[in-house]
């Protein structure tokens, strides 16, 4: 793209973002940024704000629905398990901190927690929506099995004066697909 494509294309961002703008654009300093990357934030702060809030399962054509996990047995919940995290990933959705649940325990998760999430729905994202299966406030003790590095440990073990739980092996290790961010 040449100089003036990259000016005349960061005029219209402009002109396009001028109704969201607040004081949070402000705290960017895009006088350091060369029109290229000025124009790839804008473009990414637009998308932001014309994305719709959707429940995730909507994202999907048909709408991604997950049936009772008492109708399968173990091996299916596996097999349907596998297809859905396939699914979510190409929304760009990846699922964190899972080794610690069993498959129906995730297969439930994202029934009850993941699907029914509104969410804003960024089409032409290269982000990925990292999903914690893992509260570390509501469930410390988990973290500091399973997840937490020995520095974390020794760290909380040092703010809060008690003795650390054992460190455990991840009793369901399974292979996620990731993103780089």
């Amino acid at each position: 793209m040449s100089d003036i494509d990259l000016l005349l294309q960061n005029a219209r961002l402009r002109d396009e973002m001028e109704p969201f703008l607040d004081e949070s654009v402000t705290l960017v300093d895009m006088d350091r940024m060369s029109v290229h990357s000025e124009n790839e934030f804008l473009s990414s702060l637009l998308a932001w704000e014309r994305a719709p809030v959707l429940p995730i399962g909507q994202w999907f054509e048909p709408e991604l629905v997950m049936r009772d996990h008492k109708e399968y047995s173990d091996a299916q919940v596996k097999q349907k398990l596998h297809q859905i995290i396939g699914r979510l990933y190409e929304k760009n959705i990846v699922l964190v901190h899972t080794d610690h649940l069993s498959d129906r325990q995730l297969y439930c998760l994202i029934a009850r927690d993941i699907l029914p999430a509104h969410e804003k729905k960024i089409v032409a994202s290269n982000r990925a929506i990292q999903w914690q299966c893992l509260d570390i406030v509501v469930d410390e003790e988990a973290w500091l099995r399973f997840y937490a590095s020995d520095e974390e440990r020794e760290q909380w073990a040092a703010d809060n004066w008690l003795k650390l739980p054992p460190r455990e092996p991840l009793p369901f290790p399974r292979t996620m697909p990731h993103r780089l961010a």
